[in-house]
This record gives C-alpha cells, structure tokens and sequence, in this order.
C-alpha cells in the first residue's frame, strides 16, 4: 500500500476510499479520465466492486497493492474504480457486457474499454499470476500492450462491435401476448431446479432470492398446488438452520457456498434483511407458523441494532471479512466455547454442530483454526426428544447461551460497516418493517419506518424535487435510478396501508408523476434504468431481469397497477400493459427469471381485491376490521380508509365518498375483480367474506 493519496482521495464512498492509498493510480468515473486516456492514446482499466465484497479484497491485496502491478497498470492504463452500490448505471452496462462475453459475472468486475468508453474485454476477479491455465494481472497487463500497440486499429473494430452488439441484445423485443399459461411454465422451471432434500435452487452457490418465493406463495394461492407452499416452507426452514443464518447476531448472510446452506459467504446486505423479512412475513400471513414470525422478528433485531444511523437511514452492509479473514468475527472453536461462563456448553456444542476438528477451512489462507460455523441440524421438536427437555426449554436454553455468545462476540474485532444509505435498499427495509407492523399487530415497526422515510425525503432529493441515491458523511449525490423511485414508491404505499396516513399516498403519486416523466420510454414503453438528464452511458438500457433484488420495471409495474386501482386512473394500467409487452420475449425464455415481475402478472390476472374501510381510524371497530382482514393472506389487494374525520382521502380517491358507514359502525367494503360485494360491519361478516377469497 502506498503512503500517498491517489485520486480517490476526496471520494465519500467508502468502497473508493478503500482504494485511495493504492500505488495504481485509480481515478473516480469522469472527464478527468477519461480526457487523460484519449490524451496519452491509452486504454481505461475499469475495475467495479464494493465494500463489503470479499474478491474485491483478494484482488486489492493481491494485485492493486502489489507496487509492480501497480507500476504496469500505470504505464498501460488510465485506471478507473467505480462502487457499483453508488453508481448502479455504469455496474448496470457493464456487467451485461461481462455476460455477453464471458458469460458470466461478479464482482470485482473488471472491463479494459477505449476512451470513449466502449468495452473490448472483460472479465471478474484475476489472480496476480497465471493460474490454473486462467490469465493473471500480471500476463493480462503485458497482453493488452501487445495488442493495444501492434493491432489498435483491430482492437477499436471490436470495440464497435461489441457496443452495437450491446445495443442489439438489450433492445426489448415483443413476442406474443402472455396468458395465464406463464404461471405455470413459471413454476414447472421451478420445480425443476428445487433442492427437495435440502431447499432453494439449484446445487451451489446458492442464494435464497426472496423473489422465487413471493411468486411460489402467489401460485400456491392462484392454483391450490401445495408443492409451491411446501418448497417455500422448505427453504426458509432450512436457511434458518443454515450457516447461513447468523445464529448469534441474526439477520443472513449474502449467499451459501454449499448445496447445504452451512458455509455462508459472509457478507451482510441490507437487501438480503429486507427482502427475507418479507418473505417470512408472507410464509407467516399464509401459514400463521410462529417460526416465521420469529425468524422476522429477528432479522429486523439485527436491523435496528447494527445497520442503523441516528438519523434514521439504513446502512447497507456489514463486510465477510475481519482481520483480514474471511469470516473470522462469525466462526467458533470448541475451546472457545468450552471458556464460556456458565454450564451451557455441551448444549451449545451439540445443538449447533460444533466440532473439535472444526468444520469451517479459510481457503485463502488454506487453514482451519479448528474453527466452526454455527448451523443446526435438528429442530426444537427433535431435540426435546434427544435432550429430555420441553420445547419451551430447549428454547430458552438456546436464547441464554445465544446471549452469551454475542456478549462474548461483540469483543472480537467487527467487520467492516458500509454506513452509506441508498435510497432504494432503505426503501425495500421501509416495506419490511411497514408489512411487519401490519402482519404482527406492532406498531412500534412503524417508528423506524418513519423515521427513514423522513431522512430520504428530508435529505435526499435536490432542490427542485429530484430523488438522489446516495447519502454518505453528510452529503447526499448521485442520480436516482429507477430502482430508487420506484422501490421508494412501493416503501410509500406500503407504508400508506399500515398506518393510513395521507401524506405517504400523496408522496408515491408524486413521485410515480416524476418516474414516468424522466423514465418512461414514450415509443417502446418500459422505464430507463436512468432518467433522461442523467450521465449518457454507451447505452440506455431497460431491465426486467430479478437478480439479487427485483428490476426496477418489475417494481414499478407492481405500483402501477397498485395506483391504478387506489385512484381509479387508468392510464396507469395501460403503461403495465405496455411494459409487459415490451418485455414479452424476455419473460417467455425463461420465465422463472422475472419472478417479480410475475407477481404483478399475478394481480393483473387477478382475482385481485379493492378494499375501503369507513370509520374512525382510531376507533375500535375500525381497527378490528382492519385487523381482521390481515389475518388472511391476501397479497394482490389494496386497502383505503375512508376516515369519517378526514376527507383528504376522496382527492386521491374519489370513488370512496360514495362508501359511508353503515348505522354508525366500521363498514368494510370488498370489492372482487370489478364486483362489489355487501357491506359488512362485523368481525364475523368480514371473516365470512374473506373466507369465500
């Protein structure tokens, strides 16, 4: 590492100022660069990661510390690092490049492109030297020399060709109408790639992709096929158990490195706790199984213990390595735990697999520690039996050693924080906590909740209205991107149908106004990914992929139809069906990839429900009705108050000054694919109703 500042020093992202003593000459994205490759005839070496993401550490320490390497690249490139967290649009071109040459990607990305940012290799992490057969930084640098000084005419021919190939493979194209058909060819692929012994898919690295699951418990509920709900069940059960599952602090894990989900990659991602939060609370909403609301409940403990800033905003995500090692804050000894106080550790031992051998290898640095991954094997019902103990028992025992753990962890040197906050990612953590106070009947969710949409809103939007993506150490930057309009938007209404404040339904039609008039694609339809006063990239792309988190396009149907149905403007319904068929051709090929996208399919189908509550919001009989009706798993709906004390509901929807209470009582009305149903003033009625759903 070098004693001095390269050009990253003024950046507020903590992955750049990661990089900012480096010896290779890192410049941040911009004309600086950019200006300097095209006036020195150099190629641009870009290199895109994050902070909490482990190869990004091993190709730092192995590579852009190394004084040599660094020397290379400064002589070859202009060297540019981008935080793909703060700059999603750049991470978003460029990876689709990665995948249509090399046919995969990750991060660290690593692109070589001509100064005027047209891409002609690319690739993920590189060793320092060759490799197994694989190229090394070392042999790479010297190879694009070579051929950027003996074939540059030939290498800028490429160049073109690849960014018109770009341009081709990422142009939308319509194939036919989408039927209801999609559902089920949707979850045949599904089912296919289900673990059935050990849940999730496919074999390893596997990710939980909270998306696959939301579309599951949907089709469960459309077609009464149990085998959806059953591999629902399956993998959040066995996640929970997992090493995947952080059985001291909570909250999980980025992925599993195995088919067992016991050896995590340990990063943690505020998008991971959001979206698995969500996804227990609709296995809870489906099943009313304790264990999903306790696994919830816990996420969000981890949430607003370690991931939150003072001011509200979320942070995004807590690194997998400390000390310079992968995992170490989070794996155990059977020494250690023997040290413990107290009498629990042959109940800890046993309980969470603890072995003297250890069952954790750090394969960087090809050692053990006889360290061990904490992952159970056995549910409470199994272990009572073994153990001689009741469930009630076993469970505290299990709390009262789990306490001592972590205040015996919590010694140990933490892994790196990422305290920069993200609209979007904050926005998916708002939903979670508003569908949580819904599902459990606890408010208090609500306060957190609050409090972050007031920092977004407060802190992140320029002065004349636009959103911005990203906060860090007091100063707020960057364009939003679609994904942070319109995951905000979804935070709003969701927000809106847990506590019925005005002002949360008034913002997301704001901001969906906003979305389409600088996103909105008039001749195609579809949303950019970027607005139309942004940075222009060699292409403006439109997404629909669900990756690790759902496409913005997806979201952004979803609030659509949503909004459709609050306000009775039907214009924003036809923009889903406009999108849906600018997407058709990508959704057909392998439909099991836009499971989000199918969720809105989902309540576009229907049968989806409009449901408007008159009465006093904080009278009794109100709140039983409402109360009522989120006992039931119900998710392609819309809830409204109509409250008899505020009228500023009938601006947005006006369709409800006609639904009054009946003989002064809370009045439920349910309305049924464009059907109404009776009134209903009663628990027992409404219940009657809905058990008709």
């Amino acid at each position: 590492m070098s004693n001095s500042l390269n050009h990253l020093g003024k950046e507020k992202s903590p992955y750049l100022q990661q990089h900012a003593y480096n010896p290779v000459d890192w410049y941040p994205w911009g004309e600086e660069a950019f200006t300097k490759a095209e006036k020195e005839n150099k190629p641009v070496f870009l290199s895109i990661g994050y902070s909490t993401c482990h190869w990004c550490h091993v190709m730092e320490k192995e590579s852009f510390e190394d004084g040599k390497i660094a020397e290379m690249m400064n002589d070859v490139f202009v060297s540019i690092k981008v935080d793909r967290e703060e700059r999603p649009d750049i991470d978003n071109v460029y990876m689709t490049v990665c995948q249509m040459l090399a046919g995969r990607g990750g991060w660290p990305l690593t692109i070589i492109m001509t100064p005027d940012k047209k891409p002609f290799f690319a690739g993920t992490y590189f060793p320092k030297d060759n490799r197994m057969g694989n190229i090394g930084m070392r042999g790479l640098i010297t190879k694009i020399k070579d051929l950027w000084n003996s074939k540059h005419d030939d290498i800028l021919k490429s160049a073109e060709d690849i960014s018109h190939s770009l341009v081709m493979n990422t142009t939308p194209r319509i194939s036919k109408e989408i039927d209801e058909g999609i559902f089920d060819k949707a979850f045949e692929e599904l089912s296919n790639s289900f673990d059935s012994e050990h849940g999730g898919f496919g074999t390893s690295p596997k990710f939980p992709t909270a998306h696959n699951l939301f579309f599951l418990l949907r089709y469960w509920k459309r077609r009464g096929v149990d085998e959806a709900l059953a591999m629902v069940e399956k993998t959040l059960h066995e996640i929970r158990k997992g090493g995947i599952f952080d059985h001291i602090g909570f909250g999980f894990h980025r992925y599993s490195t195995d088919r067992e989900w016991i050896v995590p990659h340990f990063e943690k991602m505020l998008y991971d706790q959001a979206m698995l939060t969500i996804a227990y609370i609709e296995a809870y909403q489906a099943t009313k199984n304790d264990f999903y609301k306790t696994t919830a409940e816990e996420i969000i403990t981890y949430v607003l213990r370690d991931m939150t800033s003072a001011g509200g905003g979320f942070y995004s995500a807590e690194d997998a390595d400390s000390e310079n090692k992968e995992g170490k804050f989070y794996v155990w000894s059977e020494k250690e735990i023997r040290t413990l106080p107290g009498n629990d550790a042959e109940l800890i031992i046993k309980i969470f697999n603890v072995e003297s051998t250890g069952n954790w290898i750090d394969h960087i640095h090809q050692s053990s520690d006889l360290t061990n991954i904490l992952h159970i094997n056995k549910d409470t019902e199994e272990l009572s039996k073994e153990l001689n103990l009741s469930q009630e028992e076993i469970y505290n025992k299990i709390s009262s050693a789990r306490e001592k753990l972590f205040a015996y962890r919590n010694n140990r040197i933490h892994p790196f924080k990422d305290k920069k906050i993200l609209t979007d990612w904050n926005s998916l953590m708002i939903s979670a906590l508003a569908k949580a106070s819904v599902a459990f009947e606890n408010p208090d969710y609500l306060i957190p909740a609050e409090k972050s949409i007031d920092f977004i809103l407060g802190k992140m939007k320029t002065p004349d209205g636009k959103l911005l993506h990203r906060y860090h150490d007091g100063e707020a930057l960057l364009n939003a991107s679609i994904d942070d309009y319109t995951y905000l938007i979804a935070a709003l209404l969701d927000l809106y149908e847990a506590s019925f404040n005005y002002e949360h339904l008034a913002n997301a039609i704001e901001l969906n106004e906003e979305l389409i008039k600088h996103f909105w694609d008039e001749r195609d339809g579809g949303f950019f990914f970027t607005p139309d006063y942004a940075e222009k990239l060699i292409i403006r792309s439109k997404e629909i992929y669900d990756g690790a988190i759902p496409s913005g396009n997806s979201i952004a149907l979803l609030n659509l139809i949503r909004l459709a149905r609050i306000t009775g403007n039907y214009s924003y319904e036809n923009k889903v069906f406009k999108t849906i068929n600018v997407f058709s051709r990508n959704i057909f090929s392998t439909p099991s990839a836009y499971t989000q996208t199918l969720t809105t399919l989902d309540f576009v189908y229907g049968p989806s429900y409009e449901v408007v509550f008159c009465g006093g919001k904080e009278d009794d009989d109100t709140k039983e009705l409402l109360q009522t009706l989120n006992n039931y798993f119900i998710p392609d709906k819309v809830v409204v108050l109509n409250a008899v004390d505020d009228d500023k509901i009938k601006t947005i929807a006006p369709f409800v000054k006609n639904q009054v209470q009946i003989q002064n009582k809370a009045t439920a009305y349910v309305c049924v694919n464009n059907a109404c149903k009776q009134p209903v003033t009663s628990k027992k009625e409404l219940e009657k109703l809905l058990g008709e759903i």
